[in-house]
């Protein structure tokens, strides 16, 4: 009995534990993206519309779209695994917008202003991250038209998703830390306000990680 309770216990202070992770990663998330908004004042510049596009696409809607499936946090918690899946591809599918857009942005700014392209390790991560969501995105098709895939189980196209997706979220997490160090970022915030910025997208690529890795370790403990 003594046992069982320690068990309820546990499993209780976990769930909560998880669900401050998850509401925590909702808050930060649109925090982080109102705050670059705010600084890059899209619309005012061509460059403008590049933070503000590459963060709307990385910091949330992907975020919000991987958040969708977990059993904690979910803004969709109460719908069906099919409605959360369709929700998940628009989100996708407005990160890969929103990311093409950004890419477009500073590509035409810097042709306008003459400038090298892809120079730096920020350029060359943000391309290589803006091609890899569009073919991940590409290649979830048949989680959805499941006839695209003969001679695969939905079961293992679900973890391949799952892995490759964590990648790409990784990549695009990694993408935006090094804009913080550009030079338009650097002389537009404080020491302070750098840290903390930085702190948003690694709390939120910590939680995603073990959002995921969660998932499917609780998936082989069941399937042992």
């Amino acid at each position: 009995m003594v046992y069982n309770t320690e068990t309820g216990s546990e499993l209780r202070v976990y769930g909560w534990t998880r669900t401050a992770s998850a509401v925590l990663s909702h808050c930060v998330c649109v925090v982080f993206t109102v705050f670059i908004a705010v600084l890059s004042r899209p619309g005012t510049s061509l460059f403008s519309w590049h933070p503000f596009f590459m963060t709307l696409a990385f910091s949330f809607f992907m975020t919000e779209a991987i958040l969708l499936f977990s059993p904690h946090g979910s803004l969709l918690k109460k719908f069906s695994h099919k409605t959360k899946g369709r929700v998940h591809w628009i989100l996708q599918g407005l990160c890969v917008s929103c990311a093409v857009l950004g890419l477009a942005a500073i590509f035409y700014n810097k042709h306008l202003n003459g400038k090298p392209h892809f120079t730096s390790w920020h350029g060359l991560l943000g391309l290589f991250t803006v091609c890899v969501v569009g073919l991940q995105s590409l290649a979830a098709a048949p989680l959805i038209y499941h006839s695209l895939a003969k001679g695969w189980s939905l079961a293992k196209l679900k973890r391949y998703h799952a892995a490759t997706g964590l990648v790409t979220y990784l990549l695009g997490s990694a993408s935006l830390l090094l804009g913080l160090r550009s030079a338009w970022f650097t002389g537009s915030v404080g020491e302070y306000t750098w840290y903390l910025s930085a702190l948003c997208c690694a709390l939120n690529a910590l939680a995603i990680m073990n959002q995921v890795s969660s998932a499917y370790t609780a998936k082989k403990r069941l399937q042992s």
